[in-house]
Parts: C-alpha cells; structure tokens; sequence
C-alpha cells in the first residue's frame, strides 16, 4: 500500500508543489488566514474532500473513512511578521518564515493521496486539522478577538481543546520546518512559555530641575533586570530556561522624570514547575524593586503555551518511515528544543508527534528563509505521513501501544492553568 501511495504523491507532485509556493505568498496572520483558507477548500474540493466543520474565525477540518482507529493530522495555516522578507504582506508584514504554508501543502498532498488510494474505505478515520494561529504575535488584534468573544485563549488550538475539536482521535501526526543541517528530525521536546507584561509606575517632574521630586520608573526597572540578571545564575541547565523580553515604554520625553515603563517578555523552559515558579519569582521582584524606589507594578500577563512532549511509539513510527528516505546521520533525534508551540497543549491530551523536514535555507523567522528543494519541503515529508497512516492502520497493536505509553493531563488542572494569569 505504501508503494501505490508514493506513486500516486509522485503523479500529483507538480500540482502540490505549485499548490505550496501559492500558499507560500500569500501569508497571513493568525485569525485572518482567510485566502490561505480559500485556497486549501478550492484545493481539497476538487477531489471531493469537504469541509465538515468551522471554527475559531478560520480554523476548519476535513474527514475521510470511519470508525476506528482515528488519527489526526494537523497543519498551521498562519504566517509570522517578518518585516523585510521578500514574500512578506505589505499590509502588516506577514511571511511565511515558519515554513507554516509548506506543512498545510504536504498535509494537504498527504490526504488526497490517502483517498485516491482507497485505503480507508474499509475501515479507520483521518481527520486533517487547520489550525489557526500558532504563532505568539498580533496580541492586541487577538485581545480583541477575545473581548469580542469570538475566541477564549490567544492559541488556536488551545481554544480547539477546550471546544473538544480533537474529540476521539486516537493519535495525532504533526510535523515543522527545520532550519538545520539535518534532513529531518524525530523525537523532539519544546518548551513551554509564559508572557509577562510588566508596568513600572513612578511620578514625572522636571528631569533637569527637580529629579528629586520624582520617582524613575525607569529606574525602578533598571533594578528589575539587575535582579533579573542575578536570578538567572540559580537555573538548572537541564530546565533549559530562557527570560528574553523588550522595553515597549521607557519614558515619555526626556525632559520629564519617567513615570511609566513598560517591559515585556516570555519566559521558556522545558520544566512547567520551573515555568511556574520563575513567574511567581519574577512577579516578587518587580513588586519589590519597584516599592525600593517608592514605585508601584501593575502587571497584564497572559498564559503562553505548555511544553509539547512527543509520545515514544509513535515516534519510532515517524522515525522507521523517515528511514526510508535517508539515514541516520542526516537524522536529528530527541532534540530539546526551547522554541514552543500550541502543540505543546494537545500533546498533554492526545499522543502526538511533531517530526522535522527540511528542504529549506536560511533563518526560520527569518528574512533570508525560502524553499530551496520543492522535493523535500512539498512531496518527501507527505510520503512519511501517509506511511505512518499505513502502519497505524495495518498494525492495531501500535494504537494499543501508542495509548499506554500516554499519560494525560488531567482536564480540571487545565482548566484551572487555562484561568491563570
């Protein structure tokens, strides 16, 4: 069956790659991925693949087969402000520097081949997700999403758990642009993260007059992040921890004492205890070094997303069907990543993987990233997808096996992480 799937990938593979750099010039950001959107029904209409459900502004998915066992694929429609990269919206600066238009092509190819090849037509479930945006960024225009209540969390797909779009999928097959040396990757871990918006409060006066009157907000920041600087000796390297913010606001002229500073940031680590207890550390030194000084904080933070853990079996699947197609040497395993990702939720409720493909050059998030092997980047990596389609379908042990080896979140912790701030 592999065989005859391949060949059918091999027919289709001019329209598909042409199908992907469409896409790829047609970024948009996260909740108005409305042409990508338009583009993908045309696509999938044509073969008689329709959408059966809509969701979430732009996010929607498609079915082929029935019953059991039932796996999920999962494709990104979104792109990245990328201000200066050659394909990038002049609009607001949308690019497709996260390879995101490349995995929706692949997924894409992956499920017209599986129903031109009749394979499910006796028995099993593929449910092809598209997912809105992945990507942190655009937050003033999702805030507003959010007051409108037209979503409830910044991620697509956070708001997809919590709606129950994933319902009864037995796995979930993901995969990313890799920006490396190597031809694919399997295996990987990424990093949860949390955003932090902290706002230093002071008192303006004359700056050159009467300093003395006054209280630096800006000052009270600068103490912050010499604290901060001092926190970040006692990280455990294993945790992978990174803080990495901006300053938004450091004054409004400077012939005035500072009396607002706004910082920024995220902070990663692979640990979600860890994540957990800097904020709290974070959040008391900002309170702290800013009464030092006579200030105050106010603090307008936002959940980011949980650390995506690949599930072992599943895995080896997506590793023993990359074989086919390199060795090795060209192969990254296990990687610890400190990127995240909305994936990072679902795998704490569904077996998941995310394997790496490349076929690229340049930066991911990049001006300089573009497809450089249509090949690698559009119609290898469907060939691995519909592979491990094939041996889920054809070795029912491997869903049993695939499920045990799963430990999942359990639903009111979520929901209780989901009300944090």
């Amino acid at each position: 069956m592999k065989t005859e799937i391949n060949k059918i990938i091999d027919e289709q593979q001019d329209e598909m790659i042409a199908f992907g750099k469409e896409l790829f010039i047609h970024p948009e950001l996260g909740y108005k991925e409305i042409e990508t959107k338009k583009l993908v029904q045309e696509e999938l209409e044509k073969y008689g693949i329709n959408v059966e459900a809509e969701y979430f502004e732009t996010g929607f998915q498609v079915s082929i087969g029935h019953g059991k066992p039932h796996i999920g694929l999962i494709a990104e429609l979104d792109a990245i402000p990328v201000e200066g990269h050659p394909c990038s919206n002049p609009k607001d600066h949308a690019a497709h520097a996260c390879g995101h238009s490349t995995q929706v092509a692949i997924m894409v190819n992956a499920i017209i081949a599986l129903k031109k090849s009749g394979l499910l037509e006796q028995k099993g479930k593929v449910t092809l997700f598209f997912t809105p945006g992945e990507e942190y960024t655009d937050l003033d225009y999702r805030r507003k999403l959010i007051q409108e209540g037209k979503i409830r969390f910044i991620g697509g797909k956070m708001n997809m758990l919590e709606a129950g779009v994933f319902g009864d999928c037995d796995c979930i097959i993901h995969l990313h642009a890799m920006g490396s040396k190597y031809a694919y990757g399997y295996g990987s871990s990424l990093a949860g993260f949390k955003y932090k918006k902290i706002i230093f409060k002071g008192k303006a006066s004359h700056a050159g007059v009467l300093p003395h009157l006054g209280i630096n907000a800006l000052n009270e920041f600068t103490l912050f992040n010499t604290a901060l600087g001092m926190l970040r000796e006692t990280f455990e390297e294993n945790d992978m921890v990174r803080i990495h913010g901006i300053l938004t606001k450091g004054g409004d002229t400077i012939n005035s004492v500072p009396s607002e500073v706004i910082y920024e940031c995220y902070i990663r680590t692979l640990n979600q205890d860890k994540l957990l207890e800097i904020d709290r550390q974070i959040t008391s030194m900002a309170q702290h070094c800013a009464a030092a000084l006579g200030g105050t904080v106010e603090f307008a933070d936002m959940i980011g997303y949980l650390p995506f853990t690949p599930n072992p079996v599943l895995s080896e699947v997506a590793h023993q069907n990359i074989l086919d197609y390199t060795t090795e040497d060209k192969i990254i395993a296990n990687e610890r990543s400190i990127a995240g990702g909305d994936v990072g939720d679902v795998s704490c409720f569904y077996p998941m993987i995310q394997f790496g493909y490349n076929g690229f050059s340049g930066a991911i998030h990049g001006v300089d990233f573009k497809i450089v092997d249509t090949y690698k980047a559009f119609v290898e990596p469907a060939k691995i997808v519909c592979g491990c389609v094939v041996d889920l379908l054809e070795k029912p042990k491997l869903i049993t096996q695939i499920k045990a080896s799963h430990h999942s979140m359990d639903k009111e912790v979520y929901t209780l992480y989901l009300q944090r701030k």
